[in-house]
């Protein structure tokens, strides 16, 4: 008699766990469109408290960073050049080396790695930190004094988030061309021509196009869904920061497998 009920809530449990994963994706989805429409509007950015807090989050999340990213990606490109470079000359296939540095670093590497890199620096810290404020009811303080949190905290730092890797990706991307191009031909512009021949054939219209969007998607899966679970209490865990952390964390994670997956697709297929 003790055991069914204990039975039947388990089998319960189970069987609501797939409706309650689809609405936890619906809610991050619903609150992003919410989050973009707002950016889109004009009148968000009215407030002269919105545009000091979009200021100072963008230089906050973007410049202490930049330099630090920057050296990281010269020395992943030094690096993956020579092994490439080394081990295409033992096979006699040297005059593809470049072009798949190129292809592996500045197509997949660079902006998946910027993108990662800003949301464990700055976006999942942020998200964190608007659950923590959900929690205080500090929300509810701002809302007494007449103040949107949304307008006022969560979308200055959603477009810090999104033009902090958008910058880190296209900066970094420079910098592995310069530093590719100098580490296989060194300082001669002898291999301009060649180099640029081959810049040019890998960069094509629907690879750019590709690499274009899927920058943008990754921007905003980086700086949403990190958002999204520490603000809105549909999606958040109640229990800790940690968990609002966590779970920005898997959500942005599995986004950015699928992004990539279907960049993969699109561009070798």
């Amino acid at each position: 008699m003790t055991a069914a009920p204990l039975w039947y809530h388990r089998l319960g449990h189970a069987a609501a766990a797939p409706l309650r994963w689809i609405l936890s994706w619906w809610a991050v989805v619903f609150f992003g469109a919410m989050l973009l429409a707002l950016a889109l509007s004009p009148s968000s950015y009215r407030d002269a408290r919105t545009r000091a807090a979009l200021a100072r989050h963008t230089w906050l999340d973007t410049a202490p960073i930049l330099l630090g990213f920057s050296m990281l990606a010269a020395l992943l490109t030094v690096v993956l050049t020579k092994i490439v470079v080394v081990t295409a000359r033992s096979y006699g296939l040297s005059q593809y080396a470049l072009e798949m540095v190129i292809r592996v670093l500045v197509l997949e590497l660079i902006p998946l790695t910027a993108a990662l890199f800003v949301a464990l620096r700055c976006t999942i810290p942020n998200g964190a930190a608007l659950g923590e404020m959900r929690r205080t009811r500090q929300f509810d303080a701002l809302r007494r004094r007449g103040i949107d949190p949304l307008a006022g905290e969560v979308l200055p730092r959603l477009l810090a988030g999104i033009f902090s890797t958008v910058t880190l990706a296209a900066l970094s991307c420079v910098v592995t061309a310069v530093v590719a191009y100098l580490a296989v031909y060194g300082l001669t512009p002898a291999g301009l021509p060649a180099y640029t021949r081959m810049f040019g054939h890998v960069f094509n219209p629907s690879v750019s196009l590709i690499f274009a969007i899927k920058t943008l998607f990754f921007s905003l899966a980086v700086a949403v869904i990190p958002m999204a679970s520490g603000a809105n209490e549909d999606i958040a865990s109640p229990s800790s920061r940690e968990g609002a952390a966590l779970q920005g964390l898997v959500r942005m994670f599995a986004v950015l497998l699928l992004l990539e997956s279907v960049s993969l697709v699109g561009n070798y297929y």
